[in-house]
Formats: structure tokens, sequence, C-alpha cells
């Protein structure tokens, strides 16, 4: 199980810099003598200032001369920087910080109040630890205190769930795969339901087969095992009773893909114990929607399976039926996401929520378009793709706009079935993929589904400083909690 909630640093307000282990200051570049004045010892920085301008994006570090001697870490910003680079700042100025293994830090601003839930957030991003396996890992200090101006308007409520949430999603994704196997998931998704009060059914290989998701169960043909299943999670907002959801969140949770029949190479293969970001990040928000009591009926739907090859495993050109009675002609097996979203897709929107938004590592072609820095968003409700921009721009997890066109169901189209699984070619791979889920959702429903190309990146993404970056819940919670995008919908149907 990840780590308690209590093993969370504490966030109190800051009294004296004396009693710190590390400080760590945004302020604009264009700061003043008077400016830097209200620094601690502020002499020094005045001194280093006058030595050479700062520059936007650069740290500098001191230390201070009081008893603890307490490491300074000065970040500067410039002009209408993004909430993104606020965040990539903040991440680099605890890195400053790690070497000193500080137990208490304290954080604030001057003239950039926007940088504080910034390094409040790299501050719990930093401090939590993944998961490890080594025989004897090192005990290291951990960080206990973050200590905030005692006047700050930040909302630190919605700020340390959304990094729990962010955090969760890193450590599910990277348990190795022997540990993170349908079974051990499902275990996982259990506890997690009952220690945050979610309703929870699982919906296992007999029940999806007698509901038709033939398309679902086609990718958990190879595996040695009868242990994959679709988790269905509720959330409902205290004293409120409805049936219906306001949103699904739908993900892809395939714990190791090999490709099945169609094997991928080492390299390709080395890294698909992540191939299931999508499910931990819809699993993510809605615990989060939960912490924060949210007033938002809120369903996941997690689709959880290997991918393997076998006697048993699905082939290319085999025509299997959907649980909407669409038939599919397989192309490739390494296109299974697809494959089991679809049925799950079909299932979340039998529950008539108001809007699906499903996150998966979909398409290596999404990863090729935007590299791992940004992540794409398709959606068949023209009207969402604005407020899908502006919560990927204003949460720092950027989000870039694709077509959906239905020009490009001619590369979908078969002889045998309704549809093909996939192009024999890669050409637009993630567009075609978001075109062949599209048709698992009833055309006038709001969906969005995010390709989460930016799940992974060496050497981190923003304030994240682990290669499993936990993309999608600041996201989500930003989309759905501060865009107010469920009643945008509301006010402007298909």
């Amino acid at each position: 199980m990840p780590p308690e909630a209590a093993a969370r640093p504490r966030i109190v307000r800051l009294r004296t810099f004396g009693e710190l282990d590390a400080l760590l200051v945004v302020m604009p570049v264009s700061a003043t003598r008077e400016s830097l004045a209200a620094l601690p010892e502020p002499q020094r920085w005045i001194d280093l200032h006058a030595r050479a301008r700062p520059r936007a994006a650069t740290v500098r570090v001191t230390t201070l001369s009081n008893r603890r001697q307490t490491l300074a870490v000065l970040g500067f910003i410039g002009a209408g920087a993004s909430v993104f680079e606020l965040l990539q700042l903040a991440g680099r100025m605890l890195a400053e910080s790690a070497a000193r293994a500080p137990r208490s830090i304290g954080l604030t601003t001057l003239g950039a109040a926007s940088a504080l839930e910034a390094l409040l957030a790299a501050a719990l991003a930093a401090a939590f630890e993944l998961p490890a396996c080594k025989s004897a890992a090192p005990a290291a200090a951990r960080l206990r205190r973050i200590a905030l101006p005692a006047d700050t308007p930040l909302d630190t409520r919605y700020a340390a769930a959304s990094a729990a949430g962010t955090n969760l999603v890193r450590w599910l994704t990277a348990l190795p795969p022997n540990v993170l196997d349908s079974r051990g998931y499902r275990t996982v998704i259990s506890r997690l339901a009952r220690r945050h009060g979610l309703a929870m059914s699982w919906l296992g290989e007999a029940a999806l087969r007698r509901r038709g998701a033939h398309a679902f169960l086609a990718v958990a043909a190879g595996n040695a095992h009868h242990e994959a299943g679709i988790a269905h999670l509720r959330y409902r907002p205290p004293r409120r009773r409805t049936a219906r959801a306001d949103v699904a969140l739908v993900g892809k949770g395939i714990v190791f893909d090999t490709g099945g029949i169609n094997l991928k190479s080492h390299r390709s293969m080395l890294a698909m114990h992540t191939d299931m970001s999508g499910s931990a990040v819809a699993l993510a928000t809605l615990i989060a929607l939960a912490e924060l009591r949210a007033p938002i009926a809120a369903d996941a739907w997690l689709a959880i399976s290997e991918n393997h090859p076998g006697p048993n495993a699905y082939r290319p050109q085999e025509v299997v039926r959907a649980a909407n009675g669409l038939t599919i002609q397989v192309i490739h097996t390494d296109a299974e996401g697809r494959m089991a979203l679809a049925d799950t897709l079909v299932l979340a929107a039998r529950t008539r929520p108001g809007l699906i938004l499903d996150f998966a590592t979909l398409t290596g072609a999404c990863v090729h378009a935007l590299t791992e820095r940004m992540s794409g968003v398709f959606t068949n409700h023209p009207a969402l793709m604005e407020s899908l921009v502006a919560a990927g721009r204003s949460s720092g997890e950027r989000v870039w706009p694709f077509p959906l066109d239905a020009d490009y169901d001619a590369d979908l189209e078969s002889p045998v079935a309704d549809l093909l699984q996939c192009a024999v070619d890669g050409k637009g791979d993630h567009i075609l993929a978001a075109r062949f889920l599209g048709r698992f959702v009833p055309p006038t429903m709001p969906w969005a589904h995010v390709d989460l190309a930016a799940a992974t990146r060496r050497g981190g993404l923003g304030h994240i400083n682990t290669e499993v970056t936990g993309f999608g819940v600041r996201f989500a919670l930003e989309l759905l909690l501060r865009q107010n995008v469920l009643h945008s919908l509301r006010e402007s149907p298909p």
C-alpha cells in the first residue's frame, strides 16, 4: 500500500527563519534592493544582486549564519512566467536543497504569490518516497514540516490533495510488474477504496463475458491466469444521493504489455510496467475528489489486465465483438489499450454520466508528435476543447489538442468487420486511436480522451524530479473543480 496520509509533511505557519533547515524564496528578476531587504540577512543577497543581475529561471544558494545554518535558495522568475515554468523553477529549487536532506523547510515569495503553490507542490513531490525494493535501503532524513507565510491565501487542502494524488500515481506506476500484477492491483484498489470510503465493484472475466465485453477479453486471453477485470468505483458528495455520475473517469490499466503475439523488442518492452498509469490517474483523481469532499458525483472505471503472448492469446485478423455490438478486425495485438478501453467506455457510458474523461498511455505516435513534455487531448464536444487546453495551461500539466474529424474513419474501414482496430502503418495513430475509441461513446455524450505522452520522462517534468511524472491528476482537478467544466457543459449542450 502507498504511504499513509500521516506520513506526509505537516504544513504549518512560518514563524522565524531560524527554525528551518532550508528556506526557499521565489522572486521576480525585476526585484529591487528594497525587495531584497525583506530577506533574512539581506546584505548578502544585495551584494550578490549587485555583482551580477539574475536571469529568469535561475537559482542562487547561500547559507545563513544562524544556529541551524539554514540553507537559503532563491529562485528568479520572469514577467509572465507560465505555471509550468513556475513548477519547473520550484522543482529545481527543491533539487538544490535535497543534498541537505532538510527535515523542515520554509516557502515564501516576494511579489510572486502565484509561485507559492508551485513551491508547495514541488516540496510535497520531493518529500514523497517511491517504492524501493533494495535489501538495505539507506535511511534518509524525511521532510517533516513545510512552513508557509502566516498570511498566505493559498488553499492548502486543495494543494495537498492534488499532490497526494500525483504521488499515488507515481507510486503505482513505479511498482515492478511482479508486485502490481492484475491480482495485486485489484487488492490495492480495494484497500484504497475502503480507506477513502469509496464504493467498489469488480467485473471479472465471467461477468464481462456475460456483458459481451469480448474486446477486453481478447486482450486478457493470453494471460496465464483469469484475474483480469474492470474495477468500478463510486464517490458521492456528502448529503447527495444520486445514481448518475457527473463525470466518469476511465483509465487504461495494462499492468504489463509485452505486445502479445506481436511481441515488442527488448527496449520497447522495458518500461511496459508503466502502461497502467492511465488507470492510476483515474483512481487518484477520484480519491482526491473524495478527500476534498468535492460537490461532484464521480465514478472511476479501471481496465486491469496484462497483455501476454500464449496459446490462447488473440491474434491479428481475428474478429471480435465489443459490448456495444460493434465488430473489430484485429490488426496488431500491441494496440491492446484501445481494445480494453472500448468495452470499458461502453460500460461507463451505460450509466449516463455527464462527462466521460479517459486517460491512457495509448500511442507512441503521440509521444513522437509532442515528446514527453505534453500530453494529447481529443474531444467529441468542440465547446469542451477550450476548457481542456486552459486546464492544462493553468495546472502546469500542458496538453495539446488534436483533430477528431470524421474523414479519418476512412483509414479504419474494414472489409470484414465494422471497423479496423488500427491501420497497418503508424501514420497518425494517436488520431486513429481516438477515432476508434469514439465509436464506443454515444455521440451526444461529452467525452474527452487524454493520450498520456507525458506519463514518464527521463529527468522528470516540471516540479517532478523522477522519471515517473504522475501527470494527469493536477490537470483533471483543475478541469473539474477550478475550470468548473461540468457547469460549462450543462450551459452548452452538444
